[in-house]
């Protein structure tokens, strides 16, 4: 049986915590030293105290001194680690020199809350790296490759194209690849987000990571494991976690610049207050270390990435694949959205909308014949026809001599009796009468085609439907239309996309206007562009961008990649498989289902009302921490304390979008 994606784990659970959270195990140590000291100080090992209280300086602070001279040795710039660092030392030095030993307790427990801090920040973060190395985790190591009979487990990283590989059942799947052999219904929601199994057949696409139903199958794979489509995931995801969107450069543009005025105005306060309001010397240093904490813009860096590093995780858990994290903060901003229809709007899988027969024929009898001729083509529109007659368990007939002529139909011989199948100047034996009536809209009383079901025909066109007429020895036996079906959900979807204050939705298509009025009648869009070339759809997109500030759009990734790279967010739809949409699109849309676009907006909606909050609780709690510490209110572990409680608390309020 294929193993498990994840590596045994052979060491102890302590020390794979421990491994995991160093920096837990640094603060707990520190608040263990600190404690003691403090004890000391309060009794008659003094001494001691100090000794505990500068050793849990040392393991407290080391991985943020490590940090902040780094920066200011190979960068030559300040950062906010160093600063903490400096007022914890200042406190120290402050204590020693007058031997008011309290002062000590100040600065390690300004170490220790900022360890703490980064101990639970990296515990935090760490529920946001774990969505993303599960991702990593969903594909067993070895694989159960077929050749000449014989089975032989191999490392999943040396399988090659062309090689077939059996799943049994309840096994994940190892890598994308082609069903050869076998049925089974497969669970691809930790993929796609489908919370159903899929029914997979012979020719059907299975995907790495998604788990093989009741059924076994075997595989043959047409691409390398490194192209699968899970593989590919996590490369976005990771380039996700790695690139930081226009409003955090913002912010860590300016955090270094921000460190050297709060530097420059510790220096002010170090010599003014004494001069202006005579303070002590003692007092002025206090309150410069405090201002150096609290001035601090910790909680403003933490208030964005993770927040969206969240929200990233949180799409990829229903299925939406956001390439980076400026996508996903633009999704919160559109203001119109642009849609392809076919494929989009509509399944994009033609099917068989209406049977008409003429008196004295049965619908089975229309569909049996034109089935029996469609199963010798392999364009859409015989497939479609073929699967009808399935669905109505009706066996294919036997043909002889059958004959397909380019742009026109198919004919065949039944019983020795000629059957035809295609356009109306096709199927009847007199081409000329049936062209010159179907061409006038009239009907000389020699026509062969019945009036009413002419009419029809012409209704069924109007409506952007296919019409296939089917006749046996120069006699009608009815029609067939077929269209593409509209996608179920479309409708209460664009009605739901207004509710959340979308105000123009529209559809772009390449087919006709009749089609195209049809579909957006039907789902209800506001403005439709139809006949449109590719170069017309980006042309549109420039429109909508003059008139709304984001505009997005959703497409199939190929035909429609000019137009997703022209707008503000481009969403694929169906991303399963498809490079292209990969490539082109900022948003994939990975289960082929258009309501996930609505959960795509709520998720980009909510990220930024929660970036909103945390840059206001942190510019708040900076405000207020300055005013309390120049008021004389504010102790230095009082400033620790909020700096980053506040910090802390922004870190789990982005959270909380990994939350349902």
């Amino acid at each position: 049986m294929a193993t498990s994606g994840v590596l045994p784990q052979t060491q102890p659970p302590w020390w794979r915590w421990l491994q995991t959270f160093p920096e837990a195990i640094a603060a707990a140590t520190c608040a263990v030293l600190t404690l003691l000291g403090w004890l000391a100080l309060g009794g008659t090992w003094v001494g001691v105290g100090v000794w505990e209280l500068l050793a849990a300086y040392v393991i407290g602070g080391f991985e943020s001194a490590r940090e902040g001279l780094t920066t200011l040795w190979q960068e030559h710039e300040l950062d906010v680690d160093l600063l903490m660092i400096v007022a914890a030392v200042g406190a120290a030095i402050l204590g020693l020199w007058q031997r008011q030993y309290y002062l000590l307790v100040d600065g390690a427990v300004l170490i220790l809350i900022f360890a703490i801090s980064g101990a639970l920040e990296s515990i935090a973060m760490q529920r946001t790296e774990r969505n993303i190395r599960s991702l990593m985790q969903l594909t067993p190591d070895t694989a159960r490759t077929i050749a000449q009979g014989q089975e032989q487990m191999v490392p999943t990283g040396q399988l090659q194209v062309g090689d077939r590989i059996l799943i049994k059942p309840g096994e994940l799947i190892p890598t994308d690849g082609l069903v050869r052999e076998g049925q089974s219904a497969v669970n691809q929601a930790p993929i796609t987000g489908e919370s159903i199994p899929v029914e997979k057949a012979i020719s059907d696409e299975v995907f790495a990571g998604s788990i093989n139903g009741n059924g076994a199958l075997t595989v043959e794979l047409h691409k390398s494991p490194e192209s699968s489509l899970i593989q590919r995931v996590i490369r976005l995801v990771e380039q996700a976690q790695s690139t930081a969107p226009p409003s955090q450069q913002i912010l860590e543009t300016n955090e270094r610049g921000y460190a050297k005025i709060n530097v420059g105005a510790a220096l002010l306060l170090a010599f003014l207050p004494p001069l202006l309001w005579q303070w002590t010397w003692e007092t002025t240093l206090y309150r410069m270390l405090v201002f150096l904490v609290v001035a601090s813009p910790c909680a403003l860096m933490a208030a964005i990435m993770p927040t969206l590093l969240s929200g990233i995780a949180r799409g990829a858990r229903q299925g939406i694949l956001f390439k980076d994290g400026a996508q996903l903060e633009t999704m919160g901003q559109v203001q119109a959205i642009a849609f392809d229809k076919t494929g989009t709007l509509t399944t994009g899988i033609l099917q068989v909308s209406d049977l008409i027969p003429v008196p004295g024929v049965t619908t089975d009898q229309v569909l049996q014949v034109a089935a029996s001729l469609e199963s010798y083509s392999e364009h859409p529109i015989a497939q479609a026809v073929v699967q009808a007659a399935r669905r109505q368990n009706l066996s294919l007939l036997p043909l002889q001599a059958v004959q397909a002529e380019v742009g026109q139909g198919i004919a065949g011989t039944l019983h020795g009796q000629s059957v035809r199948l295609g356009k109306p100047t096709f199927v009847m034996a007199d081409a000329a009468v049936a062209m010159a009536t179907y061409s006038r809209n009239t009907l000389p009383s020699e026509s062969p085609l019945p009036s009413a079901l002419l009419q029809t025909s012409q209704h069924l066109e109007q409506d952007g439907k296919t019409v296939i007429w089917v006749s046996q020895q120069q006699q009608v036996l009815g029609l067939l239309a077929v269209a593409d079906r509209v996608r179920p959900t479309a409708a209460g979807l664009l009605d739901r996309l207004r509710q959340l204050g979308i105000s123009e939705t529209v559809m772009l298509t390449g087919d006709n206007d009749a089609t195209a009025q049809t579909v957006a009648q039907t789902v209800g869009v506001d403005t439709v562009y139809a006949n449109l070339l590719p170069e017309d759809k980006v042309g549109v997109i420039q429109q909508l961008q003059q008139q709304y500030r984001t505009v997005a759009m959703v497409g199939d990734g190929i035909n429609d990649a000019p137009a997703l790279a022209q707008a503000a967010v481009g969403i694929a739809m169906g991303g399963a498989g498809s490079d292209v949409a990969l490539e082109t699109a900022d948003i994939v849309l990975m289960a082929d289902r258009l309501e996930k676009l609505e959960q795509a907006i709520r998720i980009g909606k909510r990220s930024r009302r929660i970036i909103r909050q945390n840059i206001a609780i942190a510019l708040t709690s900076i405000v207020l921490l300055m005013i309390a510490n120049f008021l004389g209110e504010l102790t230095l572990p009082a400033g620790v304390l909020g700096h980053e409680g506040s910090t802390l608390l922004v870190t789990l309020n982005g959270l909380r979008l990994l939350r349902g």
